[in-house]
C-alpha cells in the first residue's frame, strides 16, 4: 500500500535536495584542488553519480533492501521494474540511490588528485554494488517493506543511525582511508622534514559556495530520512542547522583564540563536521544537545597546521 501523497511529495523534494549535494561536493572539491586537476575532479563527481545510480538500481538496492537472508544480505528486488510497484516504492528507491551516490562521492574528495579516472570508477562500482549496500542492509534493511519485521544484524543488536553518520559518511571515510593507505598523500603535501605543507586551492570562494549547497542539501538528507511529512521534521532540521553552525563557530574560535588567525580550510571542513556528527541522532536529541554535538564535531577536526593556513 502506498503512503499518503504528502509523504511521497516530501521524500521526492528531499531526494532533489540530496541530489543538489552532488553539486556542493563538486564545487567544494574543485575549489580546494589545483587548477591543473579541476576538470578531472569535476568529471569524477559527475561520473560517479551516474555509475552509482545505475549499479545501485541493478544490484545494490536488492542487496540492501531485498528480502533479508538472516539479517546479513538482501536477496530480491534486483534491477527492479517500477511499473506496478506504486509511487512510494519508486520514491524510496530514488532517495536511497541518492544516499549511495553521496557515499561514493566522499571518496572522490578524499582521494582528489591521486587516483586515475578508471581506478576511481572501479572503486565507485564496488561501493555501489557491495560495500555500501551490505553495510546498509545490516543497519537499515527494516526500512523496506520486504523486511518490516526483520532487522539487519546490527540493527537487531541496538545499532541506531538515523540518517547516515556511519552508514554514509563514516563508511565513505573508511573506504577513503583504505585507498589513501595504498596511494599515499598528494605530491608536495609533506616537506623534506616530514611536516605538512598546505597546497593552495584553485578557487576558495567556489569551495565556500559548495559548503552552502551542502548545508541546503542536508535539509533533504536529514529531513527526508523521516520518510514521512510529520511533526518531527522541524526538530530534525533545527538540530541539523544549529549543529552545523556550532561546529563552524567552534573552529573559528579555536583558530582565533590560540593563533589570532582564521584558517579557511578548517572553517569549511568544520561546518561540515557538525552536520555529519548530528546526522546520526538529529531526530532524538534536543537543540542544546545538537549544539554540543556540533561543537565537539568541529573541535575534533581542529589541527594547528591547517587552522593557521588561510
Amino acid at each position: 500500500m502506498d503512503k499518503p501523497l504528502g509523504d511521497i511529495l516530501w521524500v521526492t523534494v528531499s531526494t532533489a535536495l540530496v541530489l543538489l549535494m552532488q553539486g556542493g561536493f563538486l564545487c567544494l572539491e574543485t575549489g580546494v584542488t589545483r587548477n591543473k586537476n579541476n576538470i578531472n575532479v569535476a568529471l569524477k563527481n559527475l561520473a560517479d553519480l551516474g555509475v552509482s545510480l545505475v549499479v545501485f538500481w541493478s544490484i545494490g538496492f536488492g542487496v540492501m533492501f531485498g528480502a533479508s537472508l538472516g539479517g546479513w544480505i538482501g536477496s530480491t528486488d534486483f534491477a527492479v521494474d517500477l511499473a506496478g510497484q506504486g509511487a512510494w516504492f519508486a520514491v524510496f528507491l530514488m532517495f536511497q540511490a541518492m544516499f549511495c551516490g553521496t557515499t561514493v562521492t566522499i571518496v572522490s574528495g578524499a582521494a582528489a588528485e591521486r587516483l586515475r579516472f578508471h581506478s576511481y570508477i572501479i572503486i565507485a562500482i564496488l561501493m555501489a554494488v557491495l560495500i555500501y549496500p551490505v553495510f546498509g542492509h545490516w543497519c537499515w534493511s527494516a526500512l523496506s517493506s520486504s523486511n518490516l519485521l526483520k532487522e539487519g544484524i546490527l540493527a537487531r543488536n541496538g545499532f541506531v543511525d538515523f540518517a547516515g553518520s556511519t552508514v554514509v559518511h563514516s563508511l565513505g571515510g573508511w573506504v577513503s582511508l583504505a585507498a589513501l593507505l595504498i596511494i599515499g598523500p598528494r605530491l608536495g603535501r609533506f616537506g623534506k622534514d616530514g611536516k605538512p605543507v598546505q597546497i593552495p586551492g584553485a578557487n576558495l570562494p567556489l569551495a565556500t559556495l559548495g559548503v552552502i549547497l551542502l548545508w541546503l542539501g542536508w535539509f533533504g538528507f536529514n529531513g527526508g530520512s523521516t520518510l514521512a511529512l510529520d511533526q518531527h521534521i522541524p526538530g530534525v532540521l533545527t538540530n541539523t542547522i544549529f549543529a552545523g553552525a556550532a561546529s563552524l563557530v567552534a573552529t573559528l574560535l579555536l583558530g582565533w583564540l590560540i593563533y589570532r588567525h582564521i584558517g579557511v580550510y578548517m572553517v569549511i571542513n568544520g561546518s561540515l563536521a557538525g552536520l555529519v556528527a548530528i546526522t546520526a541522532a538529529a531526530n532524538a536529541v534536543t537543540t542544546p544537545e545538537a549544539v554540543v554535538i556540533g561543537t565537539i564535531g568541529g573541535a575534533s577536526l581542529w589541527r594547528p597546521t591547517i587552522c593557521c593556513s588561510a
